[in-house]
C-alpha cells in the first residue's frame, strides 16, 4: 500500500522520465505496485483486505457493552474480548473503536462539556484540589482486593500534581493521603477544594463534618466544597494530567 505522500512521489518521478524499474528502486515499492498506482487502480491509504475481518464477529458485543457504559475503559473491554477469542491487539482494538465510532457520546458528559465555561484564574499558592480515582485490579500481594484508590491533588495555578494509594477511601486513609500529596507539592495552599465526598462534608448540604474540620485546622487551611452538578469541575485532573499508573492499562508498580 502506497500512502498519499508516496502516491505523489511516485507520480512526481514518473512526470521527470523516470522508467517503472527506477521508481521501484528508488522507493522500494515492486514494480507491480509502482505501475498499479500510476494507473491508477490503486487508492492511496486504502489497504486491499484479502479475507474476511477479524474484527466484524465482535462488534455487536463491542457495542452492546459501551451502549450499557459509555465510559468502560478500552483495556477492560479488550480482557473481555480475549476471553471470548479476539486475537488482535490492544492497539487493533482502540483503532477500531475510533475509526468505526463504535463509543457512544454519553449525554452526562456531554452536558458538562458544552456548557458555558469561565477559567478561573488561581494565584500560586492559592487553591490545591482533590479527587479519588479508583483502579482495578492491583496486584494480589498487595491484599487490597479487586480495587486500588488514587488521591490526586492538583495545584489549580499550574496543573502539578502528585498522588498517593491507598486500600480505602475511608477519612484515616483521606489524611495519611492528604499529608504525603501535600508535602510532595512542597506544602500546603491557602484552600482545598474537594468535590462532595462523604469524609470531608455531608454529601447534601456540603457541610464540612466536625471530623474533617479538626483535619483542616491542623493544616491551617480553608475548605472549599464543590456545588453539586458540576461535571466541569469533577474529573479535572483528566484535563491537567497524563494518566496516572493502569489508567490506560500500564504496568502496576511494584514498590
Amino acid at each position: 500500500m502506497l500512502t498519499w505522500e508516496d502516491d505523489v512521489e511516485v507520480h512526481a518521478l514518473r512526470k521527470r522520465g523516470w522508467s517503472i524499474s527506477a521508481i521501484a528502486r528508488h522507493t522500494k515499492f515492486d514494480r507491480k505496485t509502482v505501475r498499479k498506482y500510476l494507473a491508477g487502480d490503486g487508492t492511496p491509504g486504502v489497504r486491499i483486505r484479502t479475507g474476511p475481518d477479524p474484527f466484524e464477529p465482535f462488534v455487536d458485543y463491542v457495542v452492546a457493552r459501551l451502549s450499557e457504559d459509555p465510559h468502560l475503559w478500552a483495556r477492560t473491554l479488550y480482557d473481555e474480548l480475549e476471553d471470548l477469542g479476539f486475537g488482535l491487539s490492544y492497539q487493533s482494538l482502540t483503532r477500531h473503536l475510533r475509526d468505526r465510532k463504535l463509543r457512544p457520546v454519553c449525554a452526562a458528559c456531554r452536558t458538562a462539556t458544552q456548557r458555558p465555561n469561565a477559567v478561573i484564574a488561581h494565584a500560586p499558592g492559592d487553591e490545591t484540589q482533590w479527587d479519588w480515582l479508583e483502579l482495578p485490579d492491583p496486584p494480589d500481594s498487595w491484599g487490597w482486593g479487586k480495587t486500588a484508590h488514587l488521591l490526586v491533588g492538583s495545584l489549580a495555578h499550574s496543573g502539578k500534581w502528585r498522588g498517593a494509594l491507598a486500600s480505602s477511601e475511608d477519612q484515616p486513609h483521606l489524611v495519611a493521603c492528604l499529608d504525603r500529596v501535600t508535602r510532595g507539592l512542597g506544602g500546603v495552599t491557602r484552600v482545598w477544594r474537594f468535590d462532595r465526598m462523604a469524609t470531608v462534608c455531608d454529601p447534601g448540604s456540603g457541610r464540612v463534618t466536625a471530623s474533617f474540620a479538626g483535619v483542616a485546622k491542623h493544616y491551617g487551611v480553608s475548605v472549599a466544597i464543590c456545588p453539586p452538578r458540576r461535571g466541569n469541575r469533577k474529573a479535572w485532573w483528566r484535563r491537567s494530567t497524563t494518566p496516572p499508573p493502569n489508567a490506560g492499562g500500564a504496568p502496576w508498580p511494584t514498590t
